[in-house]
């Protein structure tokens, strides 16, 4: 099989031992780890789930022994690229990435591939080009489960909103394409309104006050991200909607993420559940298959020692698919999925500090 150009050739040991070191920090400039210092370009940081991210990365590169340059493409690709050249010129020996236009990025990939750096991209994965890792959840998973919650809630029938985020992300795609043909395929009484936000909460809030003036007889959203959370509960508070979760007035609201406030809301019935993507572990796997590809080691698609699956999705390109679990106010089963009680343990949204 193809992988990168560090990476070895031979079949792979599932498991990386998880090396500690003199630990570097962020923005060090010295070859402090003991596999030297990589690249993490943040994506954003006007979202809770990014700003935890954020909050991960230095703390596992602590354990991994990896001295971290940093940078904020801000959702902006060409910032990224450049990031990417200053990574460059600074040496760094591997580079994470959560490129939001997952299209625009293979020039840049190939940048990298020509000069043997290896690179794991986190939450999103390139439509073109050659990777070390992908490290995300089954975003397709995410709009099945938003389909089968928000379908047995409805009984079936209604209507709802969906507020997607960009589809020029293969997230966004993969959410919209599952939520829909969920949707078709199991619920054909309700009617979906599928509204693209480009992952902006202000154009959320504005596309959804229209859909309510033009359909006050919706009953259920879908948000593809948190980023439209607070828009959503002020214009559903502002129309009398906001109600408790057994009133007849209530709004179904599924979000995706998992961030503290969410599962808050959950408890208080102002939403009624999300799926819960696992900041802290797209940054500790972010940083341990950058180094596991320093050190050359290899991986094969297969099941993991860390509850996830790696599969490959095209040649030299391999996807470990962590664990995203739906989260409820009662810990139910729908459709067949199962869910965790807001106050689980288990869910970073409740760990972080």
């Amino acid at each position: 099989m193809n992988r990168s150009p560090i990476a070895a050739t031979a079949a792979v040991v599932m498991s990386v031992a998880l090396l500690t070191g003199c630990a570097g920090s962020d923005n060090s400039t010295g070859d402090n780890g003991s596999a030297g210092v990589v690249g993490v370009d943040y994506p954003r940081s006007d979202t809770d789930f990014w700003n935890s991210y954020i909050k991960y990365t230095p703390q596992f590169a602590d354990e991994l022994g990896l001295a971290l340059k940093t940078t904020n493409s801000q959702n902006d690709v060409a910032k990224l690229t450049s990031n990417v050249q200053s990574f460059i010129s600074q040496g760094v020996k591997g580079i994470a990435m959560a490129p939001q236009d997952t299209a625009a990025i293979a020039p840049t990939l190939q940048t990298l591939a020509s000069k043997k750096i290896p690179v794991v991209t986190i939450d999103t994965r390139p439509d073109q080009g050659e990777v070390f890792m992908v490290v995300r959840a089954d975003n397709r998973a995410y709009g099945e489960k938003a389909c089968q919650f928000l379908g047995t809630k409805l009984n079936g029938t209604g209507k709802v909103v969906m507020l997607q985020g960009d589809l020029a992300s293969i997230n966004g795609r993969d959410r919209t394409e599952a939520f829909s043909e969920c949707m078709k395929k199991n619920f054909p009484g309700i009617t979906v309104f599928g509204e693209a936000t480009n992952w902006d909460g202000a154009i959320a809030s504005q596309k959804l006050q229209i859909r309510l003036t033009e359909h006050p007889d919706i009953k259920g959203v879908y948000m593809q991200s948190s980023f439209a959370l607070a828009g959503t509960l002020q214009l559903l508070k502002q129309r009398g909607l906001l109600a408790a979760p057994d009133d007849p007035k209530h709004v179904f609201v599924v979000s995706n993420d998992g961030i503290p406030k969410e599962l808050q809301d959950i408890a208080a019935g102002n939403i009624d559940a999300t799926v819960s993507q696992p900041a802290d572990l797209y940054a500790k796997y972010a940083l341990y298959y950058l180094k596991a590809a320093i050190e050359g080691k290899t991986f094969q698609p297969g099941p993991t020692d860390h509850d996830s699956t790696i599969i490959q999705v095209r040649d030299g390109v391999l996807e470990d698919q962590l664990s995203a679990p739906l989260v409820t106010l009662d810990g139910g089963t729908y459709g067949g999925v199962p869910s965790l009680k807001p106050d689980d343990k288990s869910l970073w949204g409740n760990n972080i500090g």
